[in-house]
């Protein structure tokens, strides 16, 4: 590494510890007589959030030091300035392990909202640890305005600056060619990155898969297969799409619109990003058995960011409200057929966005695909297992992603 590469310990300032349990000390929550008070169809359960609260503030509760220290004892980080045309340097947070094994394959795993470098931990040691091929060199950076990074701070960082920041970290790292893997935003700036840069990028891993439904003039053979009988693991994955399109998707409106308005509470109120981010992580998962001290960590990582907790949020709008043209031509590139880049697919059937197959197949060259029966949104996190041994076997022996991997053995 060259001496612009930092290591980084995370050591969130004393100040901040205190000034966080002082907001929380004030805190008023919503009226608790009521009967939808505890009622998740409503929202986060009153109930829940003073739990939380409770044990965020105690001294004797949630020990933010403890968490700091696993995180830093389990997660190699560092810093460097990274280069996006028209935004000059930016400092990057990343973790990076290498397998210290011959023919390693860089994977650079990408994160989404209101996730962060934080989900890559469970899956880190399956992949650069284990006794058994393939090997990863693993490189999990915190996005632009997310975590330990810093944020751009003029607007129009689109998904393709994203894509153009991971890309050229990957490349000061040292590695020109690699292959990607990601959900939720991660799955869009993965696509672009293909798009953009198909020589460096080899392979992608998608673990959420939004996809158009094939059509009869550009995949006809798709189109007709798409005519016969759904599964029943197809008809729930549609039931699933439909709850969260009509059901939970506000956040995305308003993100999407308006991100200073909801910004104003997340920056300035520690139970307002609580509840915001508490949400998902119970809607979006699996019946995934959240401990307390979990979801604070998770949300203090949104607290104690560089960029502020309200600026994750920007991503939405900024990727909504470009000019027609540019939206019109990063839609197509996400949603289009990529030929240059080989495609492996995971489905977990409690994630928001779960299409039959032939949809998913309309986006490149498909050597990878599995579906799974358990897992949710946050698949690295909730069943590391699981997504590491689909790496595993995308780019292993008799995988249809080994011809990539034999890139690095050579």
């Amino acid at each position: 590494m060259t001496s612009t590469i930092k290591p980084f310990t995370i050591d969130i300032p004393d100040t901040k510890l205190a000034s966080l349990r002082s907001k929380l000390d004030l805190a008023t929550f919503p009226k608790d007589n009521v009967p939808m008070a505890d009622d998740w169809s409503y929202g986060v359960p009153t109930s829940d959030l003073k739990r939380l609260v409770a044990r965020w503030r105690d001294e004797d509760g949630f020990d933010w030091r403890a968490a700091e220290r696993k995180l830093n004892e389990q997660l190699p980080q560092f810093t460097t300035q990274v280069a996006v045309e028209g935004f000059g340097e930016l400092e990057i947070h990343f973790v990076h392990q290498k397998s210290g094994r011959k023919g390693s394959i860089p994977l650079l795993f990408c994160h989404g909202w209101p996730g962060s470098f934080i989900e890559v931990s469970k899956i880190l040691p399956l992949l650069t640890l284990s006794d058994d091929g393939p090997f990863f060199d693993v490189v999990a950076p915190s996005l632009p305005n997310f975590g330990f990074s810093e944020g751009p701070s003029k607007p129009g960082f689109n998904i393709p600056q994203y894509a153009e920041c991971l890309h050229n970290l990957m490349v000061k790292l040292g590695y020109p060619k690699y292959v990607t893997q990601g959900g939720d935003w991660g799955y869009a700036i993965t696509r672009l990155i293909g798009h953009l840069y198909p020589d460096a990028c080899l392979a992608s891993h998608l673990n959420y898969i939004r996809a158009d439904p094939p059509s009869l003039t550009k995949h006809p053979l798709l189109y007709l297969q798409s005519l016969l009988p759904l599964s029943a693991a197809e008809k729930a994955g549609l039931e699933r799409t439909a709850w969260f399109r009509e059901q939970g998707y506000g956040y995305n409106i308003e993100q999407s619109t308006r991100p200073s308005t909801v910004g104003a509470a997340l920056a300035d109120s520690p139970v307002a990003l609580l509840a915001w981010i508490y949400e998902k992580l119970h809607d979006w998962t699996d019946a995934y058995p959240w401990a307390d001290d979990e979801i604070l960590a998770w949300v203090c990582i949104y607290w104690f960011s560089a960029a502020g907790p309200d600026a994750s949020v920007r991503i939405y709008y900024e990727s909504q409200n470009n000019t027609l043209p540019h939206t019109r031509e990063q839609r197509e590139a996400q949603l289009g057929y990529n030929a240059r880049v080989k495609l492996g697919l995971s489905y977990f059937p409690r994630d928001l966005l779960v299409y039959p197959r032939t949809y998913g197949r309309t986006l490149g060259p498909v050597v990878f695909e599995k579906v799974h029966t358990e897992g949710g949104h946050f698949a690295a996190y909730e069943k590391p297992e699981l997504l590491a041994g689909d790496l595993r076997a995308m780019f292993g022996s008799g995988g249809g992603g080994q011809q990539v991997a034999r890139v690095w053995q050579v």
